[in-house]
């Protein structure tokens, strides 16, 4: 698998630079997490980035990525929203 090295802002990564596996269309994912284990018996701590571009060249395409931290911690659905799947 290939790897790129991708640059972290914010949270308990803040400021590195970790190898990330990409997919088939050499993209690495949308969402990156984190578990941070506890010293106790308590479920470990979670920790979630963003996928954002990291620059932006002239055209308007990314060129390369960087994930920035989410507080809110909550990861998206995966699959798209279709309108005859709602919830009843």
């Amino acid at each position: 698998m290939r790897s790129e090295n991708t640059l972290f802002v914010g949270g308990p990564l803040d400021g590195r630079v970790l190898p990330v596996l990409v997919g088939a269309t050499g993209q690495p994912p949308k969402t990156y997490e984190v578990p941070v284990p506890h010293g106790d018996d308590r479920p470990p701590t979670v920790h979630v980035y963003r996928r954002v571009p990291a620059r932006v060249g002239r055209l308007g395409l990314p060129s390369g990525w960087k994930y920035e931290y989410d507080p809110a911690g909550k990861t998206p659905s995966g699959g798209p929203k279709w309108p005859w799947s709602r919830p009843r």
